[in-house]
């Protein structure tokens, strides 16, 4: 299944749209989108850190999404990465 996935903070510079849209076999969780997107943003955006993927975290317009759900079926998708301010 296609998934679009938001992209926020420096991770938007990974993609001038705002979103990529990445394959995910259907039933997926959100560590193995988390493993797909790290593996996209290596290859299409490669000053990302790569550690940043792993630090940020998944929601739906609903909800945050942990590691171990399954990625729902035609719903955006988000990826926050963390904040910090003073």
């Amino acid at each position: 299944m296609k998934i679009r996935i938001a992209l926020y903070g420096a991770l938007r510079e990974a993609d001038s749209r705002g979103h990529v849209e990445l394959g995910v076999p259907l039933g997926s969780t959100i560590a193995e989108l988390r493993d797909l997107l790290a593996a996209h943003l290596h290859e299409h955006a490669p000053a990302i850190p790569a550690g940043l993927v792993r630090r940020s975290v998944f929601a739906s317009a609903e909800e945050i999404l942990r590691n171990h759900r399954k990625v729902p079926e035609g719903v955006e998708l988000a990826v926050l990465p963390p904040v910090s301010g003073g």
